[in-house]
């Protein structure tokens, strides 16, 4: 494992948070290699993003870095089947990685990983590729040769996100046409699906509450939808304030309670190019 004291000067492929010590406690970040710098994998504590360290965030972290290929996506793991273990999605491959001890172990497959979620519970990494393929990885399998693929669900696109239910017995997912399906692992079949987002090429998140019963997904026109999550209707759609660019899609974050007020009622955060918008909910 190599440890170092700077975080390098290269794009970042993906990302994503990470709990260590506490809840959220450190930033995976994939890069992209260029001819003098390889790709890698860097584990960051998230106290380095603060201006002042309290004696409640200045807790010993970790910075490390591991050489992978180039990762289009990237899931910590919280189940302990595999503790302490990230997983990248790469060019035709799969790479487990535990960090304690620097041990990889890598899955073929037949198409790039664009997006992945461990469940917490069940032993089970789940991963959406480019050819529109979705299946899970039985964290318990240690023969790569066979047998680790388990329940393939099939899109018409591009996997561009992943979003595990919390009782692990179904499975949101969107592609590059717009399709946005819920799945159900047991039956292997999608149960509903979410009509009106808008993707041709890119690569958006869904926001998936289920405190609150709702899915947000921001399309490639600029405008960000809110369904129902368990009745799959359209809820709200909220125009960009700027005019409709695909440099310009808008990045949003949903709140139960803005501000994080004791009754205060929920909203919508969206950051377009340097604003800041807030759409409190009534």
């Amino acid at each position: 494992m190599l440890r170092n004291l700077f975080v390098p000067n290269l794009k970042v492929k993906s990302l994503c948070w990470v709990s260590l010590n506490q809840l959220d406690s450190h930033v995976l970040l994939c890069f992209e290699g260029i001819r003098d710098a390889p790709s890698c994998a860097v584990l960051l504590p998230a106290s380095h993003f603060l201006n002042i360290c309290t004696s409640r965030t200045n807790q010993p972290g970790m910075l490390c870095s591991f050489q992978i290929p180039a990762a289009w996506s990237c899931a910590w793991s919280l189940n302990f089947q595999a503790y302490h273990c990230f997983s990248a999605g790469l060019s035709q491959q799969i790479l487990l990685t535990n960090v304690a001890t620097g041990h990889q172990q890598s899955f073929g497959t037949s198409s790039d990983v664009l997006a992945q979620q461990f469940a917490n519970t069940a032993p089970l990494l789940f991963s959406g590729c480019r050819s529109g393929e979705i299946f899970a990885i039985d964290l318990r399998c240690r023969n790569r040769g066979k047998g680790w693929k388990a329940i393939p669900l099939f899109h018409n696109s591009a996997v561009t996100s992943l979003q595990i239910l919390q009782d692990e017995q179904c499975l949101m997912a969107s592609d590059m046409t717009g399709k946005i399906k819920l799945w159900d692992l047991r039956a292997t079949k999608f149960i509903r699906e979410y009509e009106g987002h808008v993707n041709e090429s890119a690569y958006l998140p869904l926001h998936m509450h289920e405190e609150e019963g709702i899915l947000v997904a921001v399309g490639q026109d600029c405008y960000t939808r809110i369904w129902s999550l368990h009745g799959a209707h359209l809820l709200r759609t909220i125009p960009s304030p700027y005019p409709t660019s695909e440099d310009d899609i808008p990045s949003v974050a949903f709140a139960s309670r803005l501000g994080g007020i004791w009754g205060a009622a929920p909203g919508l955060l969206m950051a377009v190019r340097q604003d800041l918008y807030c759409f409190p909910f009534s």
